[in-house]
């Protein structure tokens, strides 16, 4: 195990294990509000130190996008459930100590696994934590998409693919929940403008806090154009709009998500994210989602960011030399001409 995963195994572990007679007594329907008792330094420009690295690995615990149905609407899991999720956890790390033991690469280390923790869901509304049903146009956009999850798709050419297929880009809010590898975040700030780097697929946000205006609707891009003001003396406030459509709102490497890639953004979408700075190492970050022509209402979600400076980002080199596309369209159509002539034969 390595350094990181044991610091994650003590952090997560030794916080979420109280006393059998504080978890018979809690709610377990509700988070405890981010307090606003902290006070961040302050940069030489004099706006709230964020900067630095914040990945998202100590969150790769098997914690579920969407709550299951027998959870109903608690945010965190009973005591004894909680220590089922842990064994299932410790099982899969298993996978990664068996592959050092026997100086072997494999699923451990290309899906590694972090400590479990109590949350049900990443998704806190709406209160069953599950993602609210589409509209009849979200649900036509939801059939409409491709990607290679899509099962049964043929692949003709590179619209049958999504963008994060294509190594462009998983799009928002996907990018901003834990995946099976490359969870690395860092922040960078300089006077009116805020920088979140993400390590998969290299993208990085710019988020103007200098109060620019906004820029025309005509405009889109894979990560929307966003907008941030400082909100209180230890939170950061982002409105993102302007979406391409394309990539979908959630993505399968997350657990919990739906497993086709096909949760269709519109131009209509609007991305509201605060991050709270609650102390010198945690942020809590919390968003809703709107897109009133996928989804019948809005959904939210929330997360703890732990700082790590001992992470480091490397070039995530994905789409340079990417043969996944050229690979499925020539596998897809020799399938199907293989097909074809054993249709042709069996006539006979």
């Amino acid at each position: 195990m390595s350094a990181l995963r044991k610091t994650t195994l003590a952090l997560l572990g030794g916080a979420a294990l109280a006393s059998s007679g504080a978890w018979a007594q809690e709610d377990l329907t509700v988070l405890p509000a981010p307090s606003d008792d902290y006070q961040p330094e302050l940069t030489a420009w004099g706006e709230p130190d964020f900067r630095g690295g914040w990945p998202i690995d100590h969150l790769n615990g098997r914690t579920p996008l969407q709550r299951a149905a027998e959870h109903g609407d608690r945010q965190l899991l009973t005591q004894e459930e909680f220590a089922e999720r842990t064994g299932m956890v410790e099982a899969l790390e298993q996978r990664y100590q068996n592959e050092d033991s026997t100086d072997t690469m494999g699923i451990g280390h290309w899906a590694e696994v972090a400590a479990a923790n109590r949350r049900t869901s990443w998704i806190t509304s709406p209160s069953n934590g599950q993602l609210p049903a589409f509209t009849a146009e979200g649900q036509r956009l939801s059939d409409a998409m491709r990607s290679t999850w899509v099962q049964g798709q043929p692949f003709d050419t590179w619209h049958d693919f999504d963008s994060w297929d294509r190594c462009i880009s998983r799009g928002l809010p996907a990018s901003m929940f834990p995946f099976m590898y490359n969870n690395g975040m860092r922040i960078f700030q300089s006077p009116g403008l805020v920088a979140i780097q993400m390590e998969m697929v290299h993208e990085t946000r710019l988020i103007p806090t200098d109060g620019s205006a906004p820029i025309p609707s005509q405009i889109d891009h894979w990560l929307g154009e966003s907008r941030g003001e400082w909100e209180d003396h230890n939170t950061l406030k982002v409105v993102t709009t302007n979406f391409k459509p394309g990539p979908s709102a959630t993505n399968i490497g997350t657990t919990g998500s739906p497993r086709e890639n096909d949760t269709p953004v519109s131009n209509q979408a609007r991305l509201v994210e605060r991050f709270h700075m609650v102390g010198p190492d945690e942020i809590i970050y919390e968003f809703t989602w709107e897109d009133p022509v996928v989804f019948t209402q809005p959904w939210s979600a929330r997360l703890e960011w732990q700082r790590d400076e001992d992470y480091e980002i490397y070039e995530y080199a994905c789409h340079e030399g990417n043969v996944q596309i050229r690979n499925f369209i020539t596998a897809s159509r020799a399938e199907r001409a293989e097909a074809a002539a054993a249709a042709v034969g069996g006539s006979e």
